[in-house]
């Protein structure tokens, strides 16, 4: 028998090689990475430290509905979930029996209850809504100053009817992609592609509040109205922004350096901020951080090799300065990813991007 070749079998490799280099090398991608400095993770220490107090947390059904990524509740005290499918999930005020009470025909979200009643919410697809209490959908707003919104993600509403919320990223859509592909890819570019934003119930425009923003996500309003708190996914940190007087526009980091992804963010009746943080911190995405093109090798690889989020529940309370008040984890993952948290009397409603129900754990 003949042998192969051995020298024509060495080329074939080598030219496999040079193929697959070069793809990883050159391939275009969607993203446009900028190099940054992120903040060393001190991980789960300090007020931080790991616990299990979310181990064991309570499912609570949603039919045949799942995705629930935002929580909210009515002045009866009914509870309401944006569902992966578009539906407004409502619950009555035990959580149980699940109802669909309206549809947007979208991706729902972030959810919020105005004080005419109305709900309010930020539909990734299409844009800031509003729901009457017969669960009539209103289109509000598509763009602000000219700028069409590309991930409308959450919000909160003022006592006087104005609505504040998020615009994450005005060049990775969720029209064009699936949410979490779209939050993926803006926070590898790490472009500044975030807004806050507000609508007046008066004039029925929308103006830009702040931006260049890295991933705008979770919206509170501070006690007094005056301010918001913002998660800014993609920088680990919450943000102080006035929305109010001379200060306006003004942008100040209250709790920096987080251990993981902050996702939504909501008030309690007390004055606490509730954070949701979707998944830990991954260290190869920080080492890559000052290296632009290898932030696209990230990209161009096949997704099953890429990085994926750990499956880790974990969620905090602060007050308006920044001070860590709570910590709750669950580091085996029993309900996870946790993209926001409601704080009834009795419970915290968890909501989750793609889990088949609600969660709930004892306040």
């Amino acid at each position: 028998m003949t042998p192969f070749p051995r020298r024509p079998l060495v080329r074939l490799f080598l030219a496999f090689d040079l193929v697959v280099v070069a793809y990883l090398a050159f391939w275009p991608v969607p993203i446009d990475p900028v190099a940054w400095e992120a903040p060393v993770d001190a991980g789960y220490v300090g007020a931080f430290a790991a616990d299990s107090a979310l181990v064991g947390a309570e499912p609570v059904p949603l039919g045949d509905h799942s995705g629930p990524e935002s929580v909210a509740r009515d002045a009866a005290g009914r509870i309401y979930a944006a569902t992966r499918d578009g539906a407004i999930v409502r619950l009555d005020a035990e959580g149980q029996n699940p109802v669909v009470w309206a549809r947007t025909d979208g991706r729902p979200l972030g959810l919020a209850f105005g004080t005419d009643g109305l709900l309010y919410v930020a539909d990734g697809i299409r844009g800031l809504l509003a729901i009457d209490t017969t669960g009539q959908v209103t289109v509000l707003a598509t763009e602000a100053e000219g700028r069409p919104f590309g991930f409308a993600d959450d919000l909160d509403v003022a006592p006087d009817g104005r609505v504040y919320f998020s615009d994450a990223s005005s060049k990775f859509t969720v029209a064009a992609r699936a949410d979490a592909a779209a939050s993926t890819l803006d926070v590898l570019e790490h472009g500044g592609h975030g807004r806050l934003l507000e609508w007046d119930p008066v004039t029925r425009q929308v103006r830009v509040v702040a931006a260049g923003l890295q991933f705008a996500n979770g919206v509170a309003l501070t006690a007094d109205g005056r301010a918001v708190l913002l998660t800014e996914t993609g920088a680990y940190r919450i943000l102080h922004v006035e929305v109010q007087g001379p200060g306006r526009g003004t942008v100040t980091p209250i709790l920096e350096n987080l251990p993981g992804f902050p996702d939504n963010i909501s008030r309690d009746a007390e004055g606490r901020f509730w954070i949701a943080l979707f998944a830990p911190r991954k260290a190869i995405v920080d080492r890559l951080a000052r290296y632009p093109a290898l932030r696209k090798v990230i990209v161009r690889i096949p997704a099953a090799l890429q990085p994926k989020p750990a499956r880790y529940a974990h969620l905090i309370a602060i007050d308006e300065t920044g001070r860590v008040l709570d910590d709750r984890q669950d580091p085996v993952g029993g309900y996870a990813p946790i993209t926001d948290v409601l704080a009834t009397d009795r419970w915290l409603y968890l909501g989750s991007l793609s889990e088949p129900t609600l969660a709930r754990v004892p306040r």
